[in-house]
């Protein structure tokens, strides 16, 4: 794990500077074996925290450049000079030659920053898929950057005001979605996006975006052939010389994950898998299948209630945001265990849902947008009427059932996503205090997930919608959660999923390759029938779930660390206490994993607030 920070605009006495830019480096989570590189000028500065990466540091004859991640290179010329001289190196010779176009020959994970001292420019760029992350504020002539939100907003000049607006995108998204952050005034890049800063004005825009074939095509044998192979490279070029193993759910992505890792190293892997003693989330019995199948060393560890608590506060101190994925927990006991066993590299198979149209809601959502391809005038003559204007109709089931259909497809994509989330079907007034409310805008998440949508290269829904999750479930929400845990625990994660050519592969197979009728991950699975075990292919999505909702009921110490969160949340004044005892009161009485969903997160919440850094 590499991370950087600095900023370019800003006078001051050097003394203060590196001041300054060592607080913004202490921000910047590490493993212990980190080393730090900095430069300190009259007006910029720039610094890396590094692990294993010679060459990521560079000051070329007043271009400043600082590499965090595994970058590679597409052009010939400057991998070159990236295994001679360093990454840093060849991204300094390639942004002489080519200003911000150098990105294009950038591939793999990499966040980038390069400060033109003698032009006073600046070029931020993070990579395709967002697994790593930049973050930036403008103050007047400065721009202040960090692979975190706190090394930014901990300068003076920016300041560590917490947005009440990130606050309910977090009760909203349970995690503050880009490119907001917690802190007022502070962005985050998105996926493929670069900044480009000269003469005081700041500019984003997308360097790269996937481009989706909505073209039918009938190639499935040729089409497999190649997918097979670019598996195998993908895999290739996650590893490096350090002991290596594999996240292992027994899912479809994670199973093939461990399968093309044994088939390149021509050895079995090692796997880690987490399992539950809880009815519905233990499911550890499939990873044993996978490990069976293709005789990997597997390597399993059961998660208790006592583990939850005790990981709780650690894990909210972690994240430079608050952060409500309760996977966390898991994530972390399974790079945990794999780092004692001296694994200091972990594969993870993120990602194969959302570029080959695996999630459940796929699936169902094109049951809805059926309707939309009946006559205008049939669905607001006739149907629409009939099913939600007959008086008594909720009193027959096939009408009700009906009736709830059409309320649904109604709902245009994406918003129709977010109908089951658990603000959207409660009265938002009853929920927040009065203040609170005034300060936000409620329509923002819907807002963010719009635009994302709306900007997909492809008129076809299902990959519309993969677009989003892109965006949202992975690089908002799964990234973070896998590399963090990985770098707690203290180790790398890589994701062979989400290799470039990969993902542009993903890009021109038809929607119907994705999902086939309402058959998820159609093409993946047949092009893997022979290669995964069987029971993996008809395998239903599950992942590494918490049971803390159950788990709440009967264990004292995660109801002794529920109650006190929610106790101190009350004093924040973001919440009406009223619905705070109405959520307990409803995890006691009924459905305790769906409620026990939102008391999870906010006590994350709390737990995050509770245990920021207090310089």
């Amino acid at each position: 794990m590499t991370g950087l920070c600095g900023w370019i605009g800003a006078g001051g006495m050097h003394e203060e500077a590196a001041r300054r830019l060592g607080r913004m480096m202490a921000r910047i989570p590490a493993r212990p074996e980190a080393t730090d590189a900095r430069a300190v000028g009259e007006t910029h500065a720039l610094g890396l925290r590094a692990h294993a990466a010679p060459g990521a540091f560079v000051d070329d004859d007043g271009i400043l450049v600082a590499v965090a991640g595994a970058v590679g290179w597409r052009d010939a010329e400057f991998a070159r000079l990236a295994s001679e001289r360093g990454s840093a190196f060849a991204v300094a010779r390639a942004f002489r030659r080519e200003g911000a176009q150098l990105l294009r020959h950038l591939r793999g994970p990499f966040a980038v920053a390069v400060i033109d001292t003698q032009n006073r420019r600046a070029l931020l760029a993070i990579d395709r898929m967002g697994i790593c992350a930049l973050c930036w504020a403008r103050r007047g002539g400065m721009l202040a950057f960090g692979t975190t939100a706190d090394s930014v907003a901990c300068l003076p000049d920016v300041g560590e005001e917490i947005s009440s607006q990130a606050i309910f995108d977090y009760l909203y998204c349970h995690m503050v979605p880009s490119p907001g952050t917690i802190f007022r005034g502070v962005s985050k890049l998105l996926p493929g996006q670069h900044l480009w800063f000269e003469d005081g004005h700041a500019e984003t825009r997308f360097y790269w975006a996937l481009e989706y074939d909505d073209r039918p095509r009938q190639e499935f044998g040729a089409l497999a052939g190649e997918f097979r192979g670019l598996l195998d490279e993908a895999v290739r070029r996650t590893l490096a010389d350090e002991p290596v193993a594999a996240f292992l759910s027994g899912g479809t992505d994670s199973s093939t994950v461990t399968g093309v890792l044994g088939r390149v190293r021509g050895q079995p892997a090692d796997t880690y898998s987490i399992g539950f003693e809880a009815e519905g989330f233990d499911e550890i019995e499939y990873a044993r299948i996978t490990a069976r199948h293709f005789g990997a060393r597997s390597h399993e560890y059961y998660v208790t209630p006592q583990d939850v608590a005790d990981a709780i506060p650690r894990i909210a101190a972690a994240y430079d945001e608050p952060f409500g994925n309760a996977s966390a927990v898991p994530t972390y006991y399974c790079a945990k265990a794999a780092r004692e066993d001296g694994k200091s590299l972990m594969l993870a198979g993120d990602g194969g849902d959302e570029i080959f149209g695996g999630n459940a809601r796929y699936a169902k959502q094109k049951v809805f947008e059926a309707y939309w391809r009946l006559p205008a005038a049939l669905r607001s003559r006739v149907i629409e009427p009939l099913v939600l204007g007959l008086p008594g109709a909720d009193r027959l089931p096939l009408l009700r059932k009906l009736a709830s259909y059409v309320r649904q497809a109604r709902v245009p994509l994406p918003d129709r996503l977010e109908t089951y989330n658990f603000l959207e079907r409660e009265v938002l007034a009853e929920i927040l205090a009065p203040e609170f409310l005034r300060e936000i805008d409620v329509g923002e998440p819907a807002a963010i997930a719009r635009e994302v949508y709306a900007r997909t290269h492809s008129r076809a829904a299902v990959n519309r919608m993969m677009h989003l999750d892109l965006k949202q479930t992975l690089a908002d929400n799964d990234l973070r959660k896998v590399g963090r845990m990985c770098l707690l625990a203290g180790t790398e994660v890589r994701y062979p999923l989400l290799d470039d050519d990969l993902v542009e592969f993903s890009g021109r197979l038809p929607p119907s390759y994705k999902v086939r009728g309402l058959k998820l991950r159609w093409f993946f699975k047949e092009a893997l029938r022979d290669f995964l075990p069987p029971e993996t292919i008809t395998k239903s999505k599950h992942g590494f779930g918490l049971p803390f909702g159950l788990w709440l009921e009967t264990h004292p110490a995660l109801m002794e660390l529920a109650r006190e969160s929610l106790t101190s949340l009350r004093r924040r004044a973001i919440l009406r206490e009223s619905w705070i005892d109405r959520l307990a009161d409803l995890h006691r009485s009924e459905h305790a994993t769906y409620y026990g969903v939102m008391i999870w997160v906010l006590m994350m919440l709390e737990q995050w607030f509770q245990t920021r850094r207090k310089d």
